[in-house]
C-alpha cells in the first residue's frame, strides 16, 4: 500500500516537483529522474541539466585547449551507487588559436544509478549532487550548485516522469555509442591517419567529420582534421599532441567519438593497416570480411546458404517443406518450388535492407536483429502455433473446402510456398552456417548494391535444395502417391511446430521475464480458442449443416482482440545476458565484458569466449553438445583458462562491436585467447567436445 501511494504521489506531483532548479550566474542547474520512481534491483538513470545563458557554454568530457569538465559528486543512500556520466556528444568551440569542446545552451547529463535490491518500497530516496562546472563566453565563471532529488521506491517498473523522463531518455538514445565500425590507425610521417569503414559511413561523401578524443594529450585540438572520403568510410589527418611529437612514442591505440553530419559513435581504435574503402592507404581486403573480394564473398554466400539448410535453426521449417513435397507432383511441384524460391529471395532482400537502413542510422545491430525484438519473437511464436494447428486439423487453410477447382486450390499452394519460404528466412537465417560468417562481415562493410547481392547469394544457396528438388521428375516420381497417408503425415509434423512454437517462447522468457511469458501464453490460448471455433465454422459448413459463421466470426474476432490486447508492447529486461556467474556442465562461466577480457589477458590468463543468444538454436546445441561435456570442462581445468559468455539475446552494442572487431555479424562466435597470443583463435560455428578441447589443449599450455 505504501509503494501504491508512493507512486501515486510521483504521478500526480511529478519527482521533478521534488527537486528545484538552482539558479547560479549565467547557469541554472536542475536534477531529474527518468522514471516517476525506482524499484528495487533495478538501474535509474537521472540527468544534471546545465543550462548556460545566451551565448555561453560549459564544457565536454575533455574541454580541449582549455576549459574544464563538468564534475559531479553525489551522495546517496547506503548501498546506493552513481555511474559515470553518459557524456552527450559535444561542439567544437574554437577561441582564437585554441580549440574546446562542450556545449552551448543546454547540457543533459544523464547518470545511471544502481539502486540495492534492499532498497524499501514505500520510502523516498534522497540523491543529492554536489555540480563543479566552468561556464565561458567572452570571459569564464567558475560555479557551484547544489541540488538535489526525492525520488519514491516502488514496485515494479515505474513510467516515465511527465515532465524530464522524454528529455532523460531521449539523451541517453542519442549519446555517441559504438556502431560495428571497422576502425584502425597509423602512426606515419609526424601524423596520425584514422580510419573508419561501416553502414553509418557509406555515401558520407560532404558530410562533415571530426574526431574528439577523450585523451586531451592525444592530438593537437588546434590543429584541422583533414578528411580523406572513400566509398564505405573515411580517413582522418590528425597532428599528434606533445606527448606524441615526432621521435616520441606512439599510442597502443587511440579511443574518443567520431562524429559525421549530426551522428556521433563511440570508437575503441587499435593500429593496424588502413582500409583502402575509408580512403586510407592499406589493402582493399583490409575493410573487413577476413579479407574476401566481392566474387569470393558471394561464392561464401552462396555455400552459406546451402549449408544453412542443414542447421538446427532450420529443422522447424523442415515440417513445412516435407508437407509440401508430400502433396506435390509435376507441374505443380515446380510452381511451389518457385513461389518458395521467391518467398525467400524477397524476405532475405527486405530483411537485408532493414539491416543495411537500421546501421546506416548508427544501430548497432548485425545479422538475426530481427529475434532480438521480443515482440518480433513474441508473433513468430504464434504464427508457429497457428501453423501446428492448421497441420493438426483444427482448421483448414489452402484446402478445397467447398469444392473449389482445382486451379484456385493450386493457388492456394502457391502462395502457401511464398509464405513458407519468408518464414523459413525470418526463423532460420539468424543462424550463421559454415561460410556465412565471413561473407556477411565483408557485405555490410560495403556500399547498399554491393551487401545486396551478397544476400541474395546467400538467399539463392538457401533456397536451391527445395527448387532444384521440385524440378526433378526422377525424383517426384519417387514419392509415394497421394492416400490417406497424406493426412497422418501432416498430423505427425504439426509436433516440429509446436516445439518451434515452445523454443520461441522460452526465447521470449530470457527476454523479457516473467509478465512477457504470461501475456504470450495468455495470447496463445486465445488463439487456440480463435483457431478452434473458426474450424467449428468450416466443419458445419461443409456437412451441410446450419451456418454458424455470424456468431463464431464475432467470438472469434472477440477472442482476438483479446489476444492483441494481452501482449501489446513487451519490454526488454535489462538484466537479460548480465546474469551472475553460472555454471555450464562442468565449466563456470562468467559474464563477458571488454574490460574483464582485459584484465585476464593482462594477467596471461587463456581465456573461451562464447558469443551467444538464447533465439540461436545453433548456439544452444553447441552449449549442449560440448560446452557441457566433461572433456572441455577437464581441458579447461588443465589450461587454467576463464570461460566468458557474451549474450547477444537481446541488442548490445558492445557485443555487437566486439562481434564485428572479428569480421563477424553475428553468432554463433567462439573465440580461445591462448596465453600471450596476440590474436584469438577463431573456433568452427558447429563444435564438438574434441574440436573445443583441442584447441584448448594446443593453446593453453604455458
Amino acid at each position: 500500500m505504501k509503494a501504491f501511494l508512493a507512486l501515486f504521489a510521483a504521478l500526480v506531483f511529478g519527482a521533478a516537483a521534488l527537486a528545484q532548479p538552482v539558479r547560479t550566474p549565467h547557469v541554472t542547474t536542475e536534477l531529474v529522474s527518468e522514471t516517476v520512481g525506482v524499484a528495487p534491483g533495478s538501474t535509474a538513470y537521472v540527468a544534471v541539466i546545465l543550462t548556460a545563458d545566451k551565448g555561453w557554454h560549459t564544457y565536454w568530457r575533455n574541454p580541449g585547449d582549455a576549459g574544464e569538465a563538468t564534475k559531479i559528486t553525489w551522495t546517496t543512500p547506503a548501498g546506493w551507487k552513481a555511474g559515470d556520466i553518459v557524456w552527450p556528444a559535444p561542439s567544437r568551440l574554437p577561441v582564437g588559436p585554441i580549440m574546446n569542446y562542450g556545449y552551448v545552451g543546454r547540457a543533459v547529463l544523464a547518470v545511471p544509478i544502481e539502486v540495492p535490491a534492499s532498497a524499501q518500497t514505500g520510502q523516498n530516496a534522497l540523491l543529492a549532487a554536489r555540480v563543479d562546472y566552468l561556464v565561458c563566453a567572452q570571459v569564464c565563471v567558475p560555479g557551484t550548485s547544489n541540488v538535489s532529488l526525492a525520488l519514491p521506491v516502488v514496485a515494479g517498473k515505474p513510467p516515465l516522469d511527465p515532465t524530464a523522463g522524454k528529455t532523460v531518455a531521449g539523451a541517453l538514445s542519442a549519446a555517441p555509442k559504438p556502431a560495428g565500425l571497422v576502425t584502425a590507425f597509423q602512426s606515419a610521417g609526424g601524423k596520425f591517419r584514422l580510419a573508419a569503414v561501416g553502414a553509418p559511413l557509406a555515401g558520407a561523401a560532404d558530410a562533415d567529420a571530426y574526431f574528439y578524443p577523450y585523451d586531451d594529450s592525444l592530438i593537437d585540438q588546434a590543429k584541422p582534421q583533414a578528411v580523406d572520403r572513400g566509398p564505405k568510410g573515411l580517413t582522418l589527418t590528425l597532428t599528434p599532441g606533445a606527448a606524441y611529437a615526432a621521435g616520441k612514442a606512439s599510442p597502443a591505440k587511440i579511443a574518443g567519438v567520431l562524429a559525421v553530419d549530426g551522428g556521433a559513435w563511440e570508437v575503441d581504435v587499435n593500429q593496424g593497416s588502413l582500409p583502402a574503402a575509408a580512403g586510407g592507404l592499406g589493402p582493399p581486403e583490409a575493410s573487413g570480411g577476413g579479407g574476401l573480394r566481392l566474387p569470393l564473398a558471394i561464392g561464401f554466400a552462396f555455400l552459406g546458404g546451402l549449408i544453412l539448410n542443414l542447421m538446427p535453426c532450420v529443422f522447424p521449417i523442415l515440417a513445412m517443406k516435407a508437407a509440401a513435397l508430400a502433396r506435390s507432383a509435376g507441374q505443380t511441384g515446380r510452381r511451389e518450388g518457385i513461389a518458395f524460391f521467391a518467398g525467400v529471395v524477397v524476405s532475405f532482400t527486405l530483411l537485408a535492407g532493414l539491416l543495411i537502413a537500421a546501421r546506416t542510422a548508427g544501430q548497432a545491430v548485425g545479422w538475426g536483429f530481427q529475434l532480438q525484438s521480443p515482440l518480433t519473437v513474441a508473433l513468430l511464436s504464434l504464427v508457429m502455433l497457428g501453423a501446428a494447428l492448421n497441420f493438426s486439423g483444427v482448421f483448414e487453410i489452402g484446402a478445397s473446402l467447398q469444392g473449389l477447382g482445382a486451379g484456385i486450390e493450386s493457388q492456394g499452394q502457391v502462395v502457401g510456398s511464398v509464405l513458407t519460404g519468408a518464414l523459413a528466412v525470418v526463423v532460420a537465417a539468424p543462424c550463421t552456417a559454415p561460410f556465412m560468417g565471413p561473407a556477411l562481415g565483408f557485405a555490410l562493410t560495403q556500399p547498399p548494391a554491393t551487401a545486396i547481392s551478397v544476400f541474395l547469394a546467400l538467399a539463392a544457396g538457401f533456397a536451391a535444395p527445395f527448387t532444384v528438388l521440385s524440378f526433378s521428375p526422377a525424383l517426384t516420381r519417387r514419392l509415394p502417391k497421394p492416400g490417406a497417408w497424406m493426412d497422418g503425415l501432416r498430423k505427425a509434423l504439426a509436433f516440429p511446430m509446436y516445439g518451434a512454437a515452445a523454443w520461441l517462447l522460452w526465447v521470449l522468457s530470457q527476454q523479457t521475464g516473467p509478465m512477457g511469458l504470461a501475456r504470450l501464453l495468455t495470447a496463445g490460448v486465445a488463439l487456440g480458442a480463435c483457431a478452434w471455433l473458426f474450424g467449428v465454422g468450416q466443419r458445419r459448413r461443409i456437412s451441410g449443416g446450419r451456418s454458424a459463421s455470424p456468431l463464431l466470426s464475432s467470438a472469434a474476432c472477440l477472442i482476438l482482440a483479446l489476444a492483441a490486447v494481452s501482449f501489446g508492447p513487451f519490454d526488454t529486461d535489462a538484466r537479460a545476458g548480465q546474469s551472475a556467474t553460472k555454471k555450464t556442465g562442468e565449466l563456470t562461466a562468467q559474464p563477458w565484458s571488454p574490460e574483464r577480457l582485459a584484465s585476464l589477458r593482462a594477467a596471461g590468463t587463456p581465456v573461451l569466449v562464447n558469443f551467444t543468444a538464447a533465439w540461436c538454436v545453433t548456439c544452444q546445441a553447441n552449449e549442449q553438445v560440448a560446452f557441457s561435456s566433461a572433456e572441455v570442462g577437464s581441458a579447461m581445468k588443465r589450461a587454467g583458462a576463464v570461460y566468458l559468455v557474451a549474450d547477444w539475446t537481446n541488442r548490445d552494442p558492445v557485443i555487437a562491436k566486439a562481434i564485428a572487431d572479428q569480421g563477424r555479424e553475428s553468432v554463433p562466435l567462439y573465440l580461445f585467447y591462448a596465453k600471450g597470443a596476440a590474436q584469438p583463435k577463431v573456433l568452427p560455428q558447429l563444435l564438438t567436445p574434441d574440436m573445443v578441447a583441442s584447441a584448448v589443449t594446443s593453446g593453453g599450455a604455458s
